[in-house]
């Protein structure tokens, strides 16, 4: 596949993943809410898939490669898979009780924390785009291509993750803009799941990453500056 070109069969990949996770949160939000009239996921899914769709239109366009790699989700490393099938759990509950707490109004969370929370979402989301900007290797897999080089500018002049960074951004603050406190306890587990697919993956990169063990002697702080 050329640079600048996509296949008929990565645009219908793409497409149809687009269009399952919509649903797939749809149903997640709104079927234990019992309703359609809950706001805050109507808001929360508009930040998240409106920018999604347009990143997805640029890279189909622009970099074909990228997009490939970002929809490849089977990870080959056992302790990645069990950190993954750990991860899946958290995020289960974590998506699901805001609908229950919209229903049965557990929690009453201010419109303004609820709006400021969708904002560092988008944030995250900023982040994100800027990682795959500066990085055609940002696999949602953890492995080493051929030809791979370590990346060293952008955000990774300040973090050695800024992928994960992004992440935590948007998924910690994904149960206030939720309009759920809740929701924040099974989410407060996602920091320590990172912590534990960073470690394992630096573990990797120091093995198979020409370069990576100089860009950590540069580089000190993995996730959060300032803090580790």
């Amino acid at each position: 596949m050329e640079r600048g070109t996509a296949s008929r069969d990565l645009i219908i990949k793409a497409v149809s993943r687009y269009a399952m996770g919509m649903l797939a949160l749809g149903v997640m939000f709104f079927l234990p809410a019992g309703t359609l009239r809950y706001w805050q996921a109507w808001v929360y899914m508009a930040i998240l898939f409106t920018p999604m769709a347009f990143l997805m239109r640029y890279l189909l366009k622009h970099n074909p490669e990228l997009l490939e790699r970002r929809l490849q989700m089977q990870e080959r490393k056992a302790r990645q898979k069990r950190i993954i099938e750990v991860s899946l759990f958290v995020f289960l509950a974590a998506f699901l009780l805001p609908g229950f707490d919209r229903r049965f109004g557990w929690s009453h969370v201010h419109p303004a924390v609820v709006l400021a929370a969708d904002l560092i979402v988008l944030i995250g989301y900023g982040l994100f785009v800027l990682v795959l900007k500066e990085n055609r290797y940002a696999a949602r897999t953890v492995e080493v291509e051929a030809g791979q080089k370590v990346i060293q500018t952008g955000p990774y002049r300040v973090v050695r993750h800024p992928m994960y960074l992004a992440t935590l951004l948007i998924y910690l603050f994904s149960p206030l803009a939720l309009g759920s406190y809740w929701a924040l306890i099974p989410m407060l587990a996602y920091p320590a799941i990172l912590v534990a697919r960073i470690r394992n993956e630096e573990r990797l990169l120091l093995q198979e990453l020409e370069g990576y063990g100089e860009y950590m002697d540069k580089v000190r702080y993995r996730l959060i500056p300032g803090v580790w």
